[in-house]
Formats: structure tokens, sequence, C-alpha cells
């Protein structure tokens, strides 16, 4: 059983939701062309895992199994109205750079993903201490997006004018390829320094599903050739 800092940190790095498990890729890039969208969708994302771990770890043995995943759904749900309604009141800004992603937190996969797979299996501090760790992994890796587009898709930081930048900036950036180019950069540069890499899987006949058919008469002849 992991202890309670380990716990916390494999969401930022071992585990990052966004960089080495895959998941949110859809708001990561729609929300990362500017930094303060990434720490506004960040913080919306990590209140609404917090408060959705809490309760499900809390009510994990009195949801029927059955209808666990509907469960999940509705309260997240719920989390991500009061997140939006608490946005639209007090950060309108910030709503409408948002935009359709904040609502749709509801299907984040890394929300309904830790629920199944940490929260209704573990305590209420520990799917407490989870969620903050997966919910700081998903900010810092928008952020580290965000940071390389604006600066040089916008040339700013934050909103403000960088010198030369500002003129100079490449716009594409800011755009689907760009996103996807610092999506892929950020992937490759987090596996090359990956510390806990998964071994390479070595598929011969022992694994194949169409061992009793051929007998391994295929494996042979291409051997062969």
């Amino acid at each position: 059983m992991m202890n309670k800092l380990d716990n916390f940190t494999k969401g930022i790095i071992k585990e990052n939701p966004v960089l080495v498990l895959i998941l949110g890729t859809c708001p990561t890039l729609a929300t990362s062309t500017s930094v303060s969208s990434a720490i506004g969708m960040g913080a919306a994302a990590t209140v609404v895992l917090l408060c959705s771990n809490i309760v499900i770890s809390a009510l994990r043995k009195v949801i029927p199994d059955k209808v666990r995943i509907p469960c999940y759904i509705v309260l997240i749900a719920g989390f991500v109205t009061m997140v939006q309604m608490l946005v639209k009141a007090f950060a309108p800004a910030l709503d409408e750079s948002l935009g359709i992603y904040l609502p749709l937190i509801v299907v984040n996969c890394i929300i309904l993903g830790r629920a199944e797979m940490f929260a209704n299996k573990n305590k209420v501090v520990d799917s407490a201490i989870d969620a903050l760790g997966m919910g700081a992994g998903f900010t810092l890796a928008l952020c580290a997006m965000a940071a390389i587009r604006e600066v040089f898709g916008s040339g700013t930081f934050m909103g403000y004018p960088i010198p030369v930048l500002e003129s100079n900036n490449i716009s594409i950036m800011t755009m689907a390829p760009g996103g996807f180019f610092v999506f892929g950069l950020l992937i490759a540069i987090v596996n090359k320094f990956a510390t806990n890499k998964p071994k390479k899987r070595d598929f011969g006949c022992e694994g194949c599903p169409s061992r009793a058919v051929c007998k391994g008469s295929s494996c042979e002849s291409k051997e062969g050739a």
C-alpha cells in the first residue's frame, strides 16, 4: 500500500493524467492556448475531481455495483453544475474563455476514471489525496502546454506582451496543429526521462488467440521468410 506522499506525487509525475495516461486530451488541446485559461480549467477540474472522489469514496459501500457508473456521472454532473455557476457568477471572463469545455468536465475521462479505479476502492482521505495529485498533474500539464503555445503563438504570457515575440509570433501554435505538436513534444520528453517505463512484451505463439488453429505454422513460415 503506497504512503500518502507517493499517492499524491504519482499524479504529478509517474501517472500524469495528460502526459502519461493520455486522458483529457480534448480539453487539454482546446484550453491550452493561454496560461490563464489553463489555470482556470485545471482549477475547475481539480475541484470537481476532489468533491466527486470524496463523495464516491464515502458512498462506495452504498452504491449498487450494477448502477455505479450512472451514479458516478450524476454526482460528477452535480459538482460540475455548481462549479459552472460559481465561475459564471464570480469569473465571467474565465467562463467565456473556457466556453463549452467547462460543462464538458462531466465527461472528462480523468474524473470518471479516478472514480472507477481509485475512489471506488479506497478510503475518503486517500481518495482526496489522489484527486489533489491528479488535479495538480492535470493543471501542470495544461500550464506547460499553454506557456509554450501562448509565448510563441501570441507573443504574450498571461496576457502581458513579450518584446520581440509579440510582433514575431508563430500563429499556428495557437491552432490545432500547434497544439498537437506541443502535446506530442511534451509526451516525448516525459517518456524519455520516465524512470518506470513498461517492459516490452514479446508476443509469440503463447499469447496468440489463433494458436490452436495454426499450431505455430504461421510463425514458422514468417521466420523462414
